[in-house]
């Protein structure tokens, strides 16, 4: 039985990473927002609801509520940005790009800091939620300034983690989910929640046959940065 993490854990992914745990007999902290509707609706015990903006320090009330130990956290929690155009290079603005980037790739570092000792001790795995989207050598089609950014410094964050906990037995890695069916993509994605899950959380227990930080899809492609 481990101890996990989950940020954006009541809808979509986030919802899928909480029950594949829970269904495993793991204990789950799931971080919110706003609401935890979807999260109270799963009455189990295991599950810890966390009222967190990833983008803001966690109320000490909250620090109360997570285990003196995680053994796993999922950088879940993340936002696109703009759509319609709103992230064109002639229209992309500056609050659009320091919102995006603030929300996916400083509040997972900043997170990571806060949580240090507990990890330590949980000798954790990291797991970061990117996109393929934030691939450098996979962008022939341009635009999406602020996600594609965002995203893209989110991997070499995690790489620089992988290098620096290295001697805590602290394991991180990127991860791609797919094209998925979720509020984000308006559900016009090729594959459906389930099987993204199933893939990311097999790749997260086969880490070890990864690099560290390296950029995963959730069929365990390796994906370049």
């Amino acid at each position: 039985m481990k101890n996990i993490l989950i940020t954006g854990a009541n809808r979509g992914l986030g919802l899928g990473f909480v029950q594949h745990y829970l269904n495993r007999g793991d204990r789950v902290w799931a971080t919110y927002r706003d609401k935890a509707t979807s999260l109270i609706k799963l009455e189990s015990t295991a599950c810890n609801p966390i009222k967190w903006d990833v983008t803001q320090a966690l109320a000490e009330t909250e620090q109360q509520k997570l285990p003196h130990e995680i053994n796993l956290l999922i950088n879940n929690a993340g936002i696109y940005g703009s759509k319609d155009g709103g992230q064109s290079l002639n229209n992309v603005s500056e609050e659009e790009l320091l919102k995006v980037f603030k929300t996916d790739a400083v509040a997972p570092l900043l997170l990571v800091q806060s949580l240090l000792p507990r990890l330590k001790r949980g000798k954790a795995t990291i797991a970061n939620m990117s996109s393929k989207m934030g691939s450098a050598s996979d962008n022939s089609s341009g635009g999406v300034y602020a996600y594609r950014a965002a995203k893209s410094a989110l991997c070499i964050i995690s790489r620089s983690m992988a290098v620096d906990l290295k001697s805590d037995n602290i394991k991180v890695i990127c991860l791609h989910p797919g094209w998925v069916k979720t509020e984000m993509t308006n559900q016009t994605g090729l594959i459906d929640i389930d099987t993204s899950i199933a893939g990311l959380t097999s790749v997260i227990d086969n880490i070890d046959n990864y690099s560290p930080g390296a950029f995963v899809a959730f069929d365990g492609t390796v994906i370049p940065y």
